[in-house]
């Protein structure tokens, strides 16, 4: 067996602070969610790789109180998923099962392949890495000295090489002799990365790994989730910068005790909101229903804002087809004699479908 990874204490325990981090898709109805890949069927009807994380019907309750609640989905192999939710919400309790910290109270779930039971908790410590947002490095060693340490504390082999290699990785070498304590934290998160690289993790748990860091070391962190993703690492990714999931992550999932939704952030925004396109003009128009009523690939239309009054008017057009829609629209404003300053596709953001699923969920349980 693979020796316990960075991010797991001795015997399998992970070092107190630690906590892994989370998952997705819910069977509550009424929820947008997708479908997750499958476990992998090739073109001739054959088996693919094996989940990396998977989860089936998983409950937590803490004295009667359900933190997760029926939720169930599926990783692939090297996918950067992102698990995002209000605090509260379960993430860190679904991470922490998958961790094997704690047991899930009803349920059954698969973690690098391996099933998630008492019996098998080293064995999946042995397959993952963990960095919780504090990067828990000792700041008078170096950062040598730091991944020594975790490498002789955790018995695996060839610790001096897999140290270069794990520095390479993250661009310290030549850092590799500086006191932690003496780096940015932009750095120290790059060690912290290090150390969870050094057992080759088949899954890795990162929980805000750019929490606190200026635009400059988020960029370098988000590259280096990329090369993990490039080297066939799965990622799982709890974060609060919903920015940042849309950008790295393959899909994500939504959690507020139980799974809102999960899939590609296009994906979200197309079953949440239908299309539209931006019109925005120098003046009022005098009669826009005129204008917008029985153009090609428009559904129907709204002012922007119901309460604005002079200088430019904005209108919102719901499309079937924003390329189709758009000519007509230009053509029937010019026709009017509107002076057109802007027509653009509205553009929801992660952060639109979020506060969507969020604000809708909770103004059903009033």
């Amino acid at each position: 067996m693979r020796p316990p990874g960075p991010g797991q204490g001795p015997a399998g325990q992970p070092p107190a602070g630690q906590p892994p981090a989370g998952p997705e898709r819910s069977s509550d109805p009424g929820t947008a969610a997708s479908p997750a890949p499958p476990s992998g069927a090739d073109e001739a009807g054959g088996r693919g790789p094996a989940a990396a994380v998977e989860v089936s019907h998983l409950s937590k309750s803490f004295g009667g109180r359900a933190a997760v609640e029926d939720v169930s989905f599926s990783v692939a192999p090297g996918e950067v998923f992102g698990f995002l939710g209000p605090n509260g919400a379960g993430k860190t309790t679904t991470v922490r099962i998958l961790g094997t910290l704690i047991a899930p109270t009803s349920g059954s779930a698969t973690v690098a392949g391996i099933p998630l039971s008492p019996a098998n908790g080293a064995e999946i410590r042995q397959r993952i890495s963990i960095m919780p947002e504090a990067p828990g490095l000792y700041l008078r060693l170096t950062v040598t000295e730091n991944l020594r340490f975790f490498a002789r504390l955790y018995g695996l082999p060839r610790r001096e090489v897999r140290i270069g290699e794990a520095l390479a990785a993250v661009g310290l070498s030549d850092r590799a002799d500086d006191l932690c304590g003496s780096l940015s934290k932009g750095l120290r998160q790059r060690a912290a990365l290090a150390r969870t690289l050094l057992n080759d993790p088949a899954v890795m748990f990162l929980d805000e790994p750019t929490s606190g860091l200026d635009p400059v070391a988020a960029h370098e962190v988000h590259g280096l989730i990329g090369a993990l993703r490039d080297r066939g690492v799965t990622v799982f990714l709890t974060t609060h910068r919903l920015d940042e999931a849309e950008r790295l992550c393959d899909r994500v999932a939504i959690m507020n005790t139980s799974l809102r939704t999960i899939g590609r952030p296009d994906e979200l925004r197309q079953m949440l909101f239908s299309r539209s396109l931006a019109v925005t003009t120098a003046a009022p128009l005098a009669s826009p229903d005129q204008v917008f009523t029985g153009l090609p690939a428009v559904q129907g239309w709204r002012p922007a804002d119901p309460a604005g009054g002079g200088g430019t008017a904005d209108y919102v057009l719901a499309v079937s087809d924003p390329a189709r829609a758009a000519p007509g629209v230009t053509r029937a404003l010019v026709g009017a004699g509107a002076d057109v300053l802007s027509i653009t596709e509205s553009r929801h953001t992660l952060e639109d479908v979020y506060l969507e699923l969020i604000e809708d969920q909770e103004s059903r349980s009033r």
